[in-house]
């Protein structure tokens, strides 16, 4: 299950490429209220996606936030490890923050981790193969197979 936090990261990115198709950039509280994101807490989602580079802000009465990338070059996966950190059910299955299990005997031999690890790379390829501009067109086409559970 992915945290309110990551929600919101994806939920306000998703509203600012809305806004990007329009050609226009939003304030935190017009995020804040389309969204329904309590603005503290946006705030800091905002910020962690600001040094990670996929955002930037321009002060001013025409200022607001804004996409640094194009909405196809996004994925959900660089979002959500942005927000959360790795993308793995197990520490001994992170890429980026491997971590062998403490009560693990052989990682080879491991019913769990072999298990998990077919999760881990089910679960990454649809979230790094899933761009904003992507999610926005499974929306505008209706709805997707993935909300029914087929």
């Amino acid at each position: 299950m992915i945290s309110r936090k990551a929600k919101y990261a994806l939920r306000a990115m998703i509203a600012l490429t809305r806004a990007q198709e329009r050609g226009a950039m939003m304030s935190i509280a017009e995020v804040a209220a389309a969204e329904r994101i309590p603005k503290k807490f946006l705030e800091q989602i905002l910020l962690d996606l600001k040094r990670q580079g996929l955002v930037a802000s321009r002060r001013g009465k025409a200022g607001g936030y804004l996409l640094l990338k194009q909405p196809d070059s996004i994925t959900f996966g660089e979002i959500l490890r942005t927000i959360e950190g790795p993308i793995a059910p197990l520490p001994c299955l992170s890429r980026t923050a491997y971590r062998r299990c403490e009560d693990c005997v052989d990682e080879s031999e491991c019913e769990i981790r072999m298990v998990f690890s077919r999760v881990a790379e089910a679960t990454r390829a649809v979230l790094d193969a899933t761009t904003l501009a992507g999610a926005i067109s499974i929306e505008i086409a209706g709805t997707s197979s993935l909300d029914h559970g087929k």
